[in-house]
């Protein structure tokens, strides 16, 4: 009599593993970089200004005072944008015993919740213009942080920069392959105008680009650090030590991928009409809903402290 193997026996238990693993990433440097404000209306506005430039003051001994021009200040402005996601699940499934997770709509909420941060992300940093929208067909939407800089730019053939005020879109003009010297370019640019900038964003394959400079550079060759005791090599650039300060260096997934930013972080912030919030929608069948949301707006508090290296090759 042939013995019974797991090919033939019935009744073995499944082994499902009690954990559920998710790759999807969801690391929002831009957000995590700047500050939080609250808006209080759909279109938030806020106000930018800067001093005269430098020149020989010098005054006459005992002359009358002379009023000096004023220059007013600008005011911009940014509108709100309502990005949500609604998990709904049956009440069976709620009730069943479920591998990896406790309950269904507490999972999915957690998961749709850190998909809605990946988002936002996304909207803030996209190089789009704002749009007014209606309660019909068309849903409002923030400018993006290229619409902001005006200045600092490095283009390529034929780009042309934005107007500044979130209404119209950078053209990046023809793609070209990093050069350190485009970064250079920027950083100048940026510290001529009384930008101190403190990080610099890329995607992946610019990061890369941007951490060849150790291998390259005029003076990359002797930045590759080498530790024999365990045998490893650093060839990334984490901090660039530029003329104008150290810049930290970060890959971001969620930004335009042919642009390297040049930010100073606390001159942007989140403005915030609603953070992420999760409200139990009306029951209309054996299921139930939940509606998360969140309102929020770009608050571009003075975009000529910041740069970007734009019409970047990205494979």
């Amino acid at each position: 009599m042939a013995e019974i193997t797991t090919y033939d026996a019935i009744g073995n238990r499944e082994d499902l593993a009690d954990m559920i693993w998710n790759i999807s990433p969801t690391a929002t440097p831009f957000l995590s970089a700047i500050a939080r404000n609250t808006a209080t209306a759909t279109n938030h506005e806020w106000q930018t200004d800067s001093l005269a430039t430098p020149a020989n003051n010098a005054t006459i001994e005992g002359a009358s005072a002379t009023d000096t021009t004023l220059v007013p200040t600008v005011r911009l402005g940014n509108l709100t944008q309502i990005s949500s996601k609604v998990p709904s699940v049956s009440r069976t499934q709620r009730q069943v015993d479920s591998a990896g997770r406790a309950d269904e709509m507490t999972y999915q909420i957690m998961k749709m919740g850190k998909e809605l941060k990946n988002d936002i992300e996304f909207a803030v940093l996209a190089n789009k213009a704002k749009v007014v929208g209606n309660s019909s067909s068309t849903a409002r939407q923030c400018a993006g942080l290229p619409t902001y800089i005006a200045d600092n730019l490095s283009l390529g053939a034929s780009g042309s920069a934005p107007n500044g005020t979130g209404s119209n879109t950078m053209t990046e003009g023809t793609a070209r392959a990093l050069t350190e010297a485009m970064l250079k370019s920027v950083l100048q640019q940026c510290w001529d105008e009384g930008g101190d900038p403190n990080i610099i964003m890329a995607g992946s394959f610019n990061k890369q680009a941007m951490s060849a400079f150790v291998g390259g550079g005029t003076s990359g060759p002797a930045q590759r650090v080498v530790d024999g005791t365990s045998k490893s090599v650093t060839a990334a650039i984490d901090v660039y030590v530029s003329d104008f300060g150290s810049l930290t260096v970060v890959p971001a997934r969620h930004q335009d991928q042919s642009m390297l930013y040049v930010l100073e972080t606390d001159k942007w912030k989140l403005a915030e009409l609603s953070p992420i919030t999760s409200t139990p929608l009306a029951k209309t069948g054996d299921f139930d809903r939940e509606l998360l949301n969140a309102e929020y707006t770009l608050e571009a508090c003075n975009a000529k402290s910041s740069g970007i290296v734009a019409a970047l090759t990205v494979a």
